[in-house]
Parts: C-alpha cells; structure tokens; sequence
C-alpha cells in the first residue's frame, strides 16, 4: 500500500516506521525544514549542548508497550525531572507540594496545613486547584486561595490568555497539588530523554528502504506536483488547514522562544523555572540539564505564549471548549466521509497530547491497518 504522511513529528514518524517494517512504502511530506516535529533538538555549535528547539520535551509513561518501541531506537538517559517557580522571589518545587508548603509558610503554619492535608486527601494524592479550592475547611482553603494566586491563576493567564476556571478541566488538573515529599514533577514508571537527542533517534526510525521523506513541502504542494489517487493519506497536521477553514479556524495558543548562551556554568537550580507573576515569558529552560553535558557555559530558553494567527506563528495548545469542539466535530465528520483519509495527532485530533501518548496511538493506528 502506498502511503502519504503529513507531518515527521513522533505520530508521523511512529506509523511510518511500523508500515514500512510491514512492507508498505511510505512518503512524508513535513513543511519545516527537518524532523521531529516540535520534539526537534539540535546541538549548540558554541557550547555542544543539546537544544530542544520548541521548549523542554521530557518523556514519561506507564506504558510497557511505548517503553519498549522506542527502546529499539536509542538508549534512555534516567534523568527525573524538576520544576521550581518563583514565588515571592524564591523557587518552590512545582508541582506545589508538602516540601513548597514548608517554604512559603512558618513552620506552625506549615505543620497544620500538611497534617489537614494528609487527612483530608492522604498521602501521594493529587489534587486539582478547583477541587481544592472548593473545601469547607477555613485552613484547606486559605491555602487553596494562596496557591491559586501565586501559582496558577498568574501561569494560567499568560499561558492560555484565560483564568483557570474559563479553561477545560482536563488542562488545570495537569498540575495538581501533590500531597506529598517527592519532588519529581512527574511519576510515571519510566522517564528520561534520548542520550543522543530526539532527532538523532528519529533518524533511527526513519533508516528504511520503504521510507522517503520529503522536507520544505506542504501537503497542498505536494499533492498538485504529484498523482496521489488511491494512496493512504495519514494527515497530522491541523485537519481545519486541510479543509481550508470551511467551518472556521480553530483557536490554539502559540509559543515563542528567544535562546541565548549564558558565560556561566549554570544558570537556574533546575531544568525548568516558571515565572506565574514576574515578566512577560512564562518560563525559562536550561538545556544543559537534561542530558547532564558538562560546559563552562549554559544555554537557556525563554518561552513566551501567544495567541495563534494563521500565517503568522505556529500552533501548539488546542483551546479546549464546546464551542470549539463543535466546529471539530464538523471537519471531523468531513474526514469520516473520505475514504483512505486518516487524521491522526495533536493536529488532527484537536486535543493536547503527551509524547507517549502520541506513540501509544500511532501504534495502535499502524498496527490496526496492518490487520
């Protein structure tokens, strides 16, 4: 079978590599200039750090099955990962948990607030702001309150351009309380980054005879400079773009990045700091890090968000609402009516995803097709 990918991010790449080991043959039109979506690292010529160049891409899961896969394609670094935001000008551990409490509280004060905690929730649980913040219990809530403020409600609005309770419940319970001492920002059984990058494993799965990839190219360009009748076409790019807006363009919030070397060691304790209140980015990544490089120099990132326009910035978070679904929902049946014509991704399926959720429906996708 002859098939068409739009797009070399991790679900493009996934089910190309699974279709070509099952025989088919495979194009993939990308419209950047390389692979690897917005997992795409490079590395610095003035320091050799690797650079993620679209913000900090930390993979995590639970799933054996994802594991596994991209086992085949690179060796794993064990690196955990660690969030602070500054609050009152101090890092505190984020997700905000027992060990944040103990830094922005007196001790007495503290001490009641983990025991309520503990009590009312138990130990590891984790626990959405807006749940929180609905206790009846006077201290539960004060504190709710004080998290709200100093660390969702200000992240959220540059984040998003919208409160916390006007966005989808799904996006604020991402970063829950965590009533715990652990301070890993996430738990999942296995975590890590590439020890040679993403694109360097990318490239690994692309090593195929039954695979060409074709960079600079959009979808449209393509099919007009070539005979496309009776191919698979698995597109994971933005499925409103594809139908030419004919039910409207689907709002997304876009990012931007302004990447610098620092003459300094390192820069910030973690890898990531997030600034909810100060300054206009909404957080700054050090690159260095990740894979624990040694320089005498440090690259960092600072991340700014914005709102999409069509043709003048990238999408990246899908702004989750009835209205928006709704309109979805119509190109959507648009693609149910086309025969061979599968939308697949964070794009194509107008909903956020993590990397190893990408993979674990990408697989499920080629494998399907190959029964």
């Amino acid at each position: 079978m002859k098939n068409i990918i739009t797009g070399a991010g991790f679900t493009g790449i996934v089910i190309a590599n699974i279709l070509a080991e099952n025989g088919d043959d495979v194009t993939i039109i990308e419209k950047r200039n390389h692979i690897g979506g917005n997992s795409y690292d490079y590395t610095d010529e003035e320091t050799g750090i690797h650079v993620h160049k679209y913000g900090a891409h930390i993979f995590h899961t639970n799933s054996d099955k994802v594991w596994n896969y991209l086992k085949k394609f690179s060796e794993w670094s064990d690196y955990s990962h660690r969030v602070n935001a500054v609050i009152n000008g101090e890092g505190v551990n984020i997700p905000f948990n027992l060990n944040s409490i103990k830094k922005c509280f007196p001790p007495e004060l503290a001490e009641k607030y983990t025991k309520k905690l503990l009590e009312t929730y138990g130990k590891d649980a984790k626990v959405p702001i807006l749940e929180l913040s609905k206790t009846e219990d006077i201290d539960l809530k004060n504190l709710a309150d004080f998290i709200y403020k100093k660390v969702f409600e200000g992240y959220t609005v540059k984040q998003w351009g919208l409160k916390p309770e006007q966005i989808d419940m799904s996006v604020t319970a991402r970063v829950p309380v965590f009533v715990s001492y652990d301070n890993s920002y996430f738990q999942d059984k296995y975590q890590g980054i590439p020890k040679n990058g993403y694109t360097k494993m990318f490239e690994n799965m692309l090593k195929h005879k039954n695979i060409k990839v074709i960079l600079n190219k959009t979808f449209n360009e393509f099919s007009k400079e070539n005979d496309i009748e009776g191919a698979r076409i698995i597109y994971t790019g933005s499925i409103d773009e594809f139908f030419d807006y004919k039910y409207g363009v689907l709002p997304y919030r876009s990012l931007s990045f302004e990447t610098e070397v620092q003459n300094k060691e390192y820069y910030q304790d973690v890898a990531v700091t997030n600034y909810p209140s100060d300054n206009d980015y909404t957080r700054i990544v050090e690159h260095k890090r990740f894979l624990a490089e040694k320089s005498d120099k440090t690259v960092i990132t600072k991340e700014y968000s914005h709102q999409f326009e069509l043709n003048k910035n990238d999408r990246y978070y899908p702004i989750k609402n009835e209205e928006n679904e709704r309109i979805y929902n119509k190109y959507l049946q648009d693609a149910k009516n086309t025969e061979n014509l599968y939308f697949k991704g964070r794009l194509g399926s107008y909903k956020y995803y993590n990397m190893d959720q990408a993979v674990l429906e990408a697989i499920d996708f080629a494998e399907n097709i190959i029964k």
